[in-house]
């Protein structure tokens, strides 16, 4: 992945974790699994757990530990009110940012101005 993907995907990596447990609670492994499925194939476990923290701690997830088959139990997270808002407040800025993007891209692709 190259760089400036990485630094993209750390404003954006937040929202995308709240939008996968918008569909439903998941723990750790299970997120990062996801990103893997949606393409995410790059973001480290390491990264996931850190933002997860944050995001616990921010008071963005219930967390509840399930026990597990093999070592300590597992803490599931789930979205609750405060991260409901959160991620629309995300997808609301997503939106506007891309809308921008692309019409900036359409006006230069326009004018033939490609860099």
């Amino acid at each position: 992945m190259g760089r400036q993907m990485t630094e993209m995907l750390k404003g954006t990596l937040e929202g995308i974790i709240l939008a996968i447990l918008a569909l439903q609670p998941a723990y750790g492994y299970e997120i990062t699994a996801r990103l893997r499925d949606e393409g995410f194939a790059e973001i480290a476990e390491g990264t996931v757990y850190a933002l997860l923290v944050r995001i616990e701690q921010r008071g963005l997830v219930d967390v509840e530990r399930v026990p597990s088959e093999k070592g300590p139990p597992r803490k599931v997270y789930s979205l609750n009110a405060a991260g409901r808002e959160q991620l629309d407040e995300f997808w609301r800025t997503w939106s506007f940012l891309a809308a921008r993007i692309t019409q900036l891209h359409d006006h230069i692709e326009t004018r033939g101005e490609r860099p």
